[in-house]
């Protein structure tokens, strides 16, 4: 059963774009938005984590971290965030299991565009899978659901 609005979100530790690792409990305290993504410079994606990036701002004020998860290698989301100016981690799930720990892997094991926000208990508060890839959550939606997450 995939987690879903109200369950705890599961912990995990990744290693992180720029080096390093980041798990999910060190941002106990603050809201999180956990952008699940299919594949690093794939059109939709980079369309999309561009997009959270030119929005950056508005997430800190809500003192808000935003993390991109993909398969990926940090070898790969460090190329990718840097073409691109990324400022916020890409987190290397390389084995898939944080993304079957959200329910985000569609039926032949790719990630389905996927998006959570978390409270600064850890609890989820938002969540959207997406059934096809085409199209994304956009940064103004996230950045309510992360106010409606803070009370």
């Amino acid at each position: 059963m995939a987690v879903g609005v109200g369950d705890p979100a599961p912990d995990f530790t990744l290693p992180s774009s720029g080096g390093g690792e980041v798990s999910l409990s060190s941002y106990r305290g603050r809201p999180v938005v956990l952008a699940f993504y299919p594949a690093d410079d794939s059109p939709v994606c980079t369309t999309q984590l561009r997009s959270y990036d030119d929005d950056l701002a508005e997430f800190e004020g809500l003192d808000a971290a935003v993390l991109g998860i993909s398969p990926q290698s940090v070898e790969s989301h460090d190329r990718f965030a840097e073409r691109h100016g990324l400022r916020f981690p890409l987190l290397a799930d390389a084995d898939k299991a944080v993304g079957e720990a959200y329910g985000v892997l569609g039926p032949v094991g790719f990630y389905r565009r996927s998006v959570f926000v978390v409270d600064g208990e850890g609890v989820i508060r938002y969540a959207h899978r997406a059934i096809a890839g085409l199209r994304y959550r956009p940064a103004s939606e996230l950045v309510a659901a992360v106010k409606q997450a803070k009370g």
